[in-house]
């Protein structure tokens, strides 16, 4: 079954690590379908029903986005703000759309990974800051999965490095 790859990122044209993971995955139809937001609706106003409809098609759905300012991009937290919508993703029986889906992020950052720890200069690691995803996915009953984190492109943004995430991206979505 493919696997839905919903990419929210505001500037892809000027990306380096996400625009080359849009470029891989596209060699594999069979496998992944990319849905960037930003190139659907370029005014930021989201059909619903289509996106409801879009998610039940997959049981496999990925959030791919670059993280920055300790957070996703805004225009995520509006699809989930209007996307999952009461009556259809929770609260009633006939809700629940989600459930049962498997859900993860991949997650592109400047900073390396030391620096998102207890010890490091921003005191928290990602798996703490990404909590409210988790809980949230896991309120619409979801099975939501351990993410995908690519650190480092504010120091490292040379083509080798972006080429070595490009197989330990396909890697891991092949494990979800």
């Amino acid at each position: 079954m493919k696997t839905l790859i919903i990419v929210i990122h505001p500037d892809i044209q000027n990306s380096v690590v996400n625009r080359r993971w849009i470029e891989e995955l596209g060699k594999f139809p069979d496998k992944f379908h990319v849905h960037q937001l930003h190139e659907v609706y370029p005014d930021e106003k989201i059909d619903v029903p289509a996106e409801q409809k879009l998610i039940e098609a997959y049981e496999k759905i990925v959030f791919q986005f670059p993280y920055y300012w300790f957070n996703c991009p805004a225009f995520f937290k509006k699809w989930l703000d209007e996307v999952l919508t009461h009556g259809w993703a929770y609260g009633s029986k006939s809700g629940y759309k989600v459930a049962g889906k498997k859900i993860a992020l991949a997650i592109s950052l400047g900073v390396d990974q030391e620096e998102l720890s207890s010890s490091g200069i921003y005191k928290y690691p990602l798996e703490e800051l990404t909590r409210p995803f988790e809980l949230s996915f896991e309120y619409v009953k979801a099975d939501y999965r351990p993410f995908f984190a690519y650190y480092g492109i504010e120091h490292n943004a040379s083509k080798e490095w972006v080429e070595k995430s490009v197989p330990l991206y396909l890697d891991f979505l092949d494990k979800l």
